[in-house]
């Protein structure tokens, strides 16, 4: 890390891209913004020094930019702002870049970025066997061994995916905020779509945590992340951590292990 800079993660999801200003370890900012794939270089640059300016930070305090993207139209655009605007050619999270990880998948090129830097930081922090539970607009669940491989994991639809599903499959039920119920027996068409989608979901995550952890065949630490994670957290005794920050913290790592 160059002394004094400031390093700018960005991780790039399908409906959510989340910044984190990082000054050595310590996230001093972070901000989420729409995954608008039109959107231009200059657009992004614009948003970038509002948030800066609101912050009370300085756009030249960067000295280097990590991103990790999931949406392909994203990260060429995302890549030249930080050529014009930050004066720093970005490390990319792909193919060739050191990760200190061993990935096990079949064809580890298939593995998004951001998992790999769920799983750099959950072993970072954690150790293993571990099992990572992001929950974004997919929710995928990503199994670490406690040599910090990367083993694989599960994809499932998010609850965003799945709400909009219902509200457009159906004539008369309305579009709910995804938060815990009142009770799990609803008492009016609100609560019982949440109820639905909030216990439905809780069961389909500890479904899966509970398979993973015995086929990892020894006691495996389970940590939280994403954007809904904090919400279910409150009601997921299964969950041993829960760190928002988790793929921000994976990308400062791997931008550490790529001077």
């Amino acid at each position: 890390m160059n002394p004094g800079g400031r390093l700018l993660a960005i991780d790039v999801g399908n409906t959510q891209t989340v910044v984190g200003l990082f000054e050595g370890e310590e996230i001093r900012a972070s901000w989420r913004l729409g995954s608008v794939a039109r959107r231009t270089t200059d657009e992004l640059a614009i948003l970038m020094e509002g948030l800066f300016r609101l912050g009370g930070h300085r756009m030249e305090q960067v000295k280097r930019v990590v991103i990790a993207s999931v949406v392909p139209p994203l990260g060429p655009t995302l890549e030249e702002m930080s050529r014009r605007y930050f004066g720093v050619a970005p490390l990319v999270v792909g193919p060739g870049v050191r990760t200190g990880i061993a990935i096990k998948y079949d064809n580890p090129h298939e593995v998004g970025a951001d998992r790999i830097a769920n799983a750099v930081a959950g072993h970072h922090l954690y150790g293993g066997p571990l099992v990572v539970v992001d929950f974004g607009t997919a929710i995928t669940f990503d199994a670490i061994s406690a040599r910090g491989e990367y083993l694989g994991g599960a994809i499932s639809p998010g609850f965003g995916i799945a709400l909009e599903a219902l509200v457009d499959r159906t004539a008369r039920l309305p579009r709910v905020e995804p938060v815990m119920p009142p009770s799990v027996i609803g008492r009016n068409t609100v609560h019982s779509i949440q109820a639905g989608m909030f216990f439905g979901y809780l069961g389909l995550v500890r479904e899966i945590v509970d398979r993973m952890k015995a086929e990892l065949g020894s006691p495996a630490r389970v940590v939280a992340t994403g954007g809904q994670s904090v919400a279910l957290a409150s009601q997921a005794a299964f969950f041993d951590e829960v760190n928002p920050d988790l793929t921000l913290i994976g990308l400062r790592l791997i931008a550490e292990r790529n001077p």
